[in-house]
Formats: C-alpha cells, sequence, structure tokens
C-alpha cells in the first residue's frame, strides 16, 4: 500500500531527475536571429517606448537584445530548448500555467545595425515543489548567453514559476433567461491579490496611492515626465528624481481583456488598460465599471484607487 506522501514524492522524484538530466545538458545549441539588427525595428521599438535618444537607431538600444532573436508568431523550440523541455516534463504531472517571477539583464556593450546575433540557453535551477499564492508550483530558472560570432554580448537570468491551477470552486448553474442588464458598480477592492515590489524608484508612486494621487516621475534637471519610474533620467542623465501630482485623467491608449489563467482576487474577464494622461506619460491599471466589450481606444477615462489593506493601494481606472 502506498501512502499520500509517497503518491506525491514518485512525481516530484520524476521531476529533480529530469532537472538533473537538462541540466547536465549545459548550453543549448546557438539559435541565430532571423534578421540581422536593423534600423527599421530600433526605430519601430523607440517610438513605441517614446525613447528620443539622439544614438538611436545608430545603436539598438541594449534592453532589445531579446527582441532580435525572438521566435515570432509561429515559431517553435528547439529539441535542446532547457526551458521548453523543463516546461514539457511539468506540464505532465500537472503544473501546467506559468507566470514569469523574476528577469535579470546584464549588457557587455550597444549593438550596431548588421550584426547578427545568436543565444544559447542553459537550465540553471529547478526548486519546488513550493507553495505560492497561485497554487503549488515549481520555479524554473535558466541563463541565456547572446553572442555576436564568438563575442558575448549579453546574459539574462529568467525564472518562471509552474504552478498547478487550482480546481473550479463550484459547478456551474444550469443556464437560464439572463436577468435584465444593470449599470455596472466598481467591485469591492480584493485582499488576496498579486503585490508589487517596492523599490527605492517607486517607494513615492504607492505612497501617493495611499495618499489619493496619481504621481509621475519627473527630472529635477531637465524636468522629463516619464513611467514607470528609474534612477536616471533617459533624457540628460541626471539622478534627481522628483515627481508631479498627475491629473488623473487620460483616455485608453492601449488594453487587453484577460481571459485565463486565474489571477488572484480578480474575476475574469477582466480589463487591463494603458492610459495616456493629460501629462503626457502613459499608466496601466485594471479598467473596471464598464463591460469589456465596450471598451475601445480612445475611451476618456479617470484614476480611481483601490485600498486593499493598510500597506497596499493599487491605482485602477474608470470611464468619464
Amino acid at each position: 500500500m502506498t501512502n499520500g506522501a509517497g503518491a506525491a514524492a514518485a512525481p516530484n522524484a520524476a521531476v529533480l531527475a529530469a532537472a538533473r538530466r537538462i541540466r547536465e545538458q549545459g548550453d543549448s545549441a546557438p539559435r541565430l536571429a532571423r534578421d540581422p539588427v536593423n534600423r527599421a525595428m530600433i526605430r519601430n521599438w523607440t517610438e513605441a517606448l517614446g525613447d528620443a535618444d539622439p544614438r538611436y537607431p545608430e545603436l539598438a538600444p541594449p534592453a532589445m537584445v531579446q527582441v532580435w532573436t525572438m521566435h515570432g508568431l509561429h515559431g517553435q523550440r528547439a529539441a535542446d530548448d532547457p526551458l521548453g523541455a523543463m516546461t514539457a516534463v511539468l506540464d505532465e504531472v500537472g503544473y501546467t500555467s506559468v507566470v514569469a517571477t523574476d528577469c535579470e539583464q546584464s549588457y557587455h556593450r550597444y549593438l550596431v545595425p548588421g550584426e547578427q546575433l545568436a543565444v544559447r540557453t542553459r537550465l540553471t535551477d529547478v526548486v519546488g515543489p513550493k507553495r505560492t499564492a497561485l497554487g503549488e508550483g515549481w520555479f524554473v530558472t535558466t541563463v541565456s548567453t547572446w553572442s555576436v560570432g564568438a563575442e558575448p554580448v549579453a546574459e539574462m537570468m529568467f525564472r518562471v514559476l509552474k504552478f498547478r491551477p487550482p480546481a473550479p470552486s463550484a459547478v456551474p448553474e444550469p443556464l437560464t433567461a439572463p436577468d435584465p442588464p444593470e449599470p455596472p458598480t466598481l467591485p469591492t477592492p480584493p485582499r488576496n491579490v498579486l503585490r508589487p515590489t517596492v523599490t527605492r524608484d517607486t517607494e513615492y508612486f504607492w505612497a501617493g496611492t495611499s495618499a489619493g494621487e496619481l504621481r509621475v516621475w519627473r527630472c529635477g534637471g531637465c524636468g522629463l515626465l516619464r513611467h514607470p519610474p528609474g534612477p536616471m533620467c533617459p533624457r540628460c542623465g541626471a539622478t534627481r528624481p522628483e515627481y508631479l501630482v498627475a491629473s488623473g485623467l487620460g483616455a485608453v491608449y492601449s488594453f487587453v481583456v484577460h481571459h485565463h489563467p486565474p489571477v488572484p482576487g480578480r474575476e475574469l474577464p477582466f480589463v487591463v488598460a494603458l492610459v495616456e494622461l493629460a501629462e503626457g506619460v502613459r499608466v496601466l491599471g485594471e479598467l473596471r465599471g464598464v463591460e469589456p466589450s465596450e471598451v475601445r481606444v480612445g475611451l476618456p477615462v479617470e484614476i480611481d484607487f483601490d485600498r486593499v489593506d493598510d500597506e497596499l493601494t493599487l491605482p485602477a481606472w474608470r470611464p468619464r
């Protein structure tokens, strides 16, 4: 007879054995970028982010390094890709959902148009099973290295949580004729939410939401407004951050309707909107008080604040 602990240990042992085997295989074969570094892509990327650094597009922003070797819409992972192989192992034993938890990139130099990148990846760690707010799961860590010829130009540590999705909480009720629609109301903010990481660069922002203010990073040197914040001004290089209290008025610049996977503290589907403020920067937040089918680019919105508890207040949006 096998007890519950023994039954759970068998798949765990299989996961760890597979992780050891994949880790011992080392780096995957180098995978070439589909295109060389090029000015057109640099222009598109920097325009989308509002980065007016005059060095572009004669140089590529370092944070673009992953762009050049993405698989594309219909791309397939190679058989020796360690993250793909580890994902398949965890899918097989029921850990079918995934969320990125950590990413650290290091850059050695700028890339220039015409250079051809290649990337190789290795598995460095698999830890679990762990209990998390999303459910039981395994943390999978890989390290990727980008090279031009034999010269390494960047590295990335990437960690994901592969977790077991929770079972449905109830059997759906039989379909009946719908009641007449009621005007949408803003739901009471949930307490069980994924909490942001507060750093020295962002603490002013979260202090502002707790005070009912939408604070936007402003350079103490040249006055540039930017969001999300950072330690240094991308225009003048000053390290004297200030903030401006924004009006909280804006319009939907872009949005997504989130249907899956489940998110702690949220009822599906819900809308996440990127809002362009009257001050010119864009801020992300949940858009509530409107049906997902009625959301459109250009919809006028205003800021709302969801007080989760004494330590956390989240920014959100509502139609105006």
